[in-house]
């Protein structure tokens, strides 16, 4: 029996000549350019803006088009403020601006002109803690803790607006004084997201430092 005959060429010879003569093709047909790289963003107008943040004035040259979010942990590294979801949908980045709770990813750092902004660090420090800081230690009102920021600085703001008598949508009488009950808490706190479900503990820590059984 006569031997096989071997192949004129290997077949790694072949796979080589096949991927030049597809890239050989592709460059020679009209109107197919080689990918190039994106261009880089360019810079966009630059304003001065002046906020005192956790009680310290600050000076800043900003693009415009900055959030609140990347002022604070890009320029200022105050980086307890969180970026999660970077849509308004997380509220990891909840802060305190001009006595309103507010999410930092949704608005731009300019618009805060003059402003005042509270972040986590600004509540309290590790030998100092806000009355909420401790206690989500007390409660285990975290797990992993990367809501927790936000978390706190919200709870700050919705004890202030059950104080004020600012009505929820699960407020029973719009007139009335809120009470603080656990539906209360949990519709308030319902845009801050805890993706390891620790919201009965930090419903307990809230409940706690705002004087009341939830």
């Amino acid at each position: 029996m006569d031997s096989p005959t071997p192949p004129l060429i290997s077949r790694r010879d072949a796979l080589i000549a096949g991927a030049a003569t597809a890239a050989a093709v592709s460059s020679s047909v009209p109107g197919t350019a080689a990918a190039q790289p994106a261009p880089l963003a360019t810079a966009g107008p630059q304003l001065k803006v002046s906020l005192t943040v956790n009680g310290q004035p600050h000076a800043l040259q900003l693009d415009t088009r900055t959030t609140l979010l990347d002022a604070l942990r890009e320029h200022l590294n105050l980086t307890g403020t969180k970026k999660g979801c970077d849509h308004g949908q997380c509220g990891a980045c909840t802060v305190i601006a001009d006595g309103r709770r507010i999410n930092a990813c949704l608005t731009l750092a300019v618009m805060h002109d003059g402003g005042q902004v509270t972040t986590i660090e600004g509540l309290g420090t590790p030998q100092h803690m806000h009355p909420l800081q401790a206690a989500f230690v007390k409660h285990d009102g975290y797990q992993c803790g990367y809501c927790t920021p936000g978390q706190i600085c919200s709870a700050v703001g919705v004890i202030d607006e059950v104080k004020r008598g600012i009505p929820s949508h699960v407020s029973a009488d719009l007139n009335a004084r809120p009470l603080l009950s656990a539906d209360e808490l949990r519709e308030r706190m319902s845009g801050n997201i805890c993706r390891c479900g620790a919201y009965t503990n930090i419903v307990d820590a809230i409940t706690e430092v705002a004087g009341s059984r939830a």
